[in-house]
């Protein structure tokens, strides 16, 4: 007697992005963690990273200053540890480790979402490179700013002199904006935040201008230290004191003798 065969498996796919889920275990608690870091306190850093950065269109005196309040609150180096290097170091080694254990398959499904993926992949992996040298030269090498924050504007000038590095700059800029503004909306995506197409496509916008907003003002920063005559050749230090203008004595008046 005949029998019936088994239904085919359902291949349809759902639109979206998928949840993060308990069932995963501890891959569960750690994609949670990597997501939040990206936003708090990463990305708040960045933030105030680029806002800080943006001080330099008002001169070397304007950014010495910005960098010497930075260094002058309460426990700055413990914050800075615990809240920036620490949550850092986290997000961008498991960011990798996510990327070398993904795959791209923009190839066979040349959908929005696996260019998304692909993108955020590789602009995660150059704002990491970027940020590793960064650090080291502007925090580690060269003139301390945290003891001399006067020096912070021609440390970034000279550096920036450079049109390899003012490339590498660039390039990182932008993608590190990118990645910083996609990731809020995966953020929201996953943690339930925009439920519903509509709810992704109008927060999406809202990621693209901010991103672009920002990656904006970074450039307009870098223009400050290369591009505006005003302010080339910075001081090495901006707080140095300067001599004081020569007083000039007139010219002694000689008295004729008397006849």
């Amino acid at each position: 007697m005949a029998t019936s065969a088994p239904p085919a498996p359902s291949h349809a796919s759902v639109p979206g992005v998928l949840p993060l889920r308990p069932d995963l275990g501890h891959s569960f608690l750690w994609h949670k963690l990597h997501s939040l870091s990206g936003i708090v306190p990463i990305g708040a850093f960045l933030i105030e990273h680029i806002l800080s950065n943006f001080e330099a269109l008002g001169g070397p005196v304007a950014y010495g200053q910005q960098v010497r309040l930075l260094n002058s609150l309460p426990m700055v180096r413990v914050l800075e540890w615990v809240f920036i290097f620490i949550p850092l170091a986290f997000h961008a080694i498991y960011g990798v480790d996510i990327a070398l254990r993904g795959r791209a398959t923009v190839n066979i499904y040349p959908w929005a979402g696996n260019w998304g993926y692909l993108t955020q992949r590789i602009t995660g992996l150059i704002a990491f490179a970027y940020i590793i040298q960064h650090v080291w030269r502007q925090r580690f090498s060269g003139v301390m700013l945290p003891e001399h924050p006067g020096a912070a504007f021609a440390k970034v000038q000279h550096e920036l002199h450079n049109p390899w590095m003012l490339a590498i700059y660039i390039v990182a800029m932008i993608a590190t904006c990118w990645h910083f503004s996609y990731g809020i909306w995966l953020f929201a995506a996953k943690w339930g935040i925009t439920p519903g197409t509509r709810a992704r496509h109008r927060f999406g916008q809202l990621c693209a201008v901010f991103g672009t907003g920002l990656c904006i003002m970074g450039l307009a920063s870098m223009y400050a230290f290369v591009g505006n005559p005003k302010y080339a050749n910075a001081p090495a230090d901006a707080f140095a004191p300067t001599a004081p203008p020569a007083i000039t004595q007139p010219a002694p008046v000689v008295t004729p003798p008397a006849q």
